[in-house]
């Protein structure tokens, strides 16, 4: 899908790679004007039905780059209106996360079965037959349905021997596993918030490109410029993001000379995770106090069982993601620093938000986003020489970043803590099938088991903030995990010995 989409991708990244250099060059943020012209020139439109529509989208998608809403047709002022508060080297974030471009939208139908061309108009028809409600008719000419009548089941779709009917459902709605999307008065996309989980699955599923999260690199780069020390922490997806041919150590090069002090991998935090999470689960499943543990590691997932299973909440995991538990190893290394995750997942400048996160973590961007900020320093990875490697995590944390990965991980830790302790595992990617296994979880179906839930396809390599298809980085990421001289969480010489779970107080509970 993502790769697919290459205009849709190439617009995102002109959008970022202008901010970025706005941001860069020390521009006032009213350039953002100038800038819708400069990525869309002349007067022929590339994308849509006329130049003007092109750009007022363009100058949207600019706004949320900086942080701002998409404006509606009705209240749209000067691309430059609100953007005072937003030139700062701090996050701001004015919910929500994930906004509907409503000048991009094409009101596609929910959802609607419509005879194409393709009838044969055979007299069999068993489009006729199969209809529960008698909303298909028969004529010489084809197929008739009658829309009225019509409840979108799908039998006479299926029953068609030419394939000549046509179920329309619109895609972003179809991609949204908590039924989030609806229409507005104008047949137009609407994002239930009490509902969305910022998973990002209609982002990429959008064949207009008129759905987008905002953003934060400007102020972020404004942050890099400042005197604080600030620090890069990557998720274990980013091996293979930035081409085939780039290593984990360039890509860390590049990450400095966009002005970072530093960067580490996120697969120190997953370790962490991994370590307290065998802990958890050691202390409360074999023993009965929970029926079942859930992981904790995707943000989506946890908004997913907050807002809808919330009988099941305190089953998921008390132990910190990842990302928190990074960003409290670099703020313990520099308590005056600045942490900047970069990662797939939109859903992370959520969390970030949470009170006891906010703390650790002060800016988060995307894999898409930080394409945007090397294209706008002219930093091609590839092409940077480094000798020294990247050995920050285990070969279970590093991963983390492919569907079942938390679950094995966490797993094996257990076995290593004790190998008589039987671990039965459910998972699930996609975010329609982990609501699935919240409620086989909430009707007793998981009972005695350690469930992982993904709300991305093929897990975190396959989130909306990535740069190429899972299927890709998957690899990538399988081959830089077995490269770890650290095959365990507990050989990872780089977590201090006093931020460990103490592996012997777990002994004597279980004695007792």
């Amino acid at each position: 899908m993502k790769e697919s989409y290459i205009d849709i991708l190439n617009i995102r990244r002109m959008a970022f790679e202008a901010v970025a250099k706005i941001a860069y060059e020390n521009r006032p943020l009213t350039d953002i004007g100038l800038e819708v012209y400069n990525i869309l020139p002349g007067e022929e439109a590339s994308y849509r039905e006329n130049i003007f529509r092109e750009r007022a989208v363009m100058g949207e998608r600019l706004r949320m780059c900086i942080g701002l809403d998409a404006r509606t047709a009705d209240k749209t002022e000067a691309i430059t209106a609100g953007l005072d508060g937003m030139d700062v080297d701090r996050r701001i974030y004015h919910p929500p996360l994930v906004q509907v471009i409503k000048i991009a939208c094409e009101a596609c139908p929910e959802n609607k079965v419509t005879v194409t061309d393709q009838c044969h108009a055979c007299i069999g028809h068993p489009c006729v037959n199969v209809c529960p409600k008698n909303a298909v008719s028969y004529s010489a000419k084809g197929a008739v349905i009658d829309q009225d009548k019509c409840i979108k089941c799908g039998k006479c779709v299926d029953a068609c021997p030419y394939n000549a009917i046509n179920h329309q459902k619109r895609p972003c709605a179809e991609s949204c596993g908590v039924k989030a999307i609806k229409s507005d008065e104008l047949g137009r996309a609407s994002i239930d918030e009490n509902k969305c989980v910022a998973c990002g699955r209609c982002i990429i599923t959008c064949p207009f490109g008129a759905i987008s999260d905002k953003g934060e690199i400007y102020q972020l780069i404004k942050s890099l410029q400042s005197d604080r020390k600030v620090y890069a922490i990557v998720a274990p997806s980013f091996v293979g993001q930035f081409g085939a041919n780039v290593s984990p150590k360039q890509i860390r090069e590049a990450v400095k000379m966009l002005g970072f002090d530093d960067m580490i991998e996120v697969g120190l935090g997953a370790d962490l995770t991994t370590m307290n999470e065998a802990h958890e689960f050691l202390e409360s499943v074999p023993t009965g106090k929970i029926p079942f543990m859930g992981t904790s590691c995707c943000f989506s997932w946890k908004l997913m069982v907050r807002k809808n299973f919330p009988d099941i909440n305190d089953k998921i995991s008390e132990s910190s993601t990842p990302m928190i538990y990074s960003g409290k190893q670099m703020k313990k290394r520099d308590p005056n620093c600045e942490v900047v995750f970069i990662g797939p997942c939109i859903s992370k400048k959520l969390e970030a938000l949470e009170p006891e996160v906010a703390e650790v973590i002060d800016f988060v961007i995307t894999y898409e986003e930080l394409l945007g900020m090397l294209l706008a320093k002219g930093i091609e990875p590839a092409e940077i020489e480094v000798e020294d490697e990247i050995m920050d995590a285990s070969e279970t944390g590093r991963y983390y970043a492919v569907s079942g990965g938390v679950a094995k991980a966490v797993e094996k830790r257990i076995h290593e803590i004790d190998p008589d302790v039987k671990v039965e595992m459910e998972n699930a990617e996609g975010l329609a099938d982990c609501v699935k296994l919240a409620r086989m979880a909430k009707l007793g179906k998981m009972n005695g088991k350690l469930i992982e839930g993904m709300a991305c396809m093929g897990g975190c390599v396959g989130g909306p903030g990535t740069v190429v298809d899972n299927r890709k980085s998957g690899k990538a990421v399988l081959a830089f995990s077995k490269e770890s001289i650290f095959k365990s969480p507990a050989d990872n010489t780089n977590i201090p010995v006093e931020d460990r779970p103490d592996d012997s107080k777990l002994q004597v509970t279980k004695e007792d």
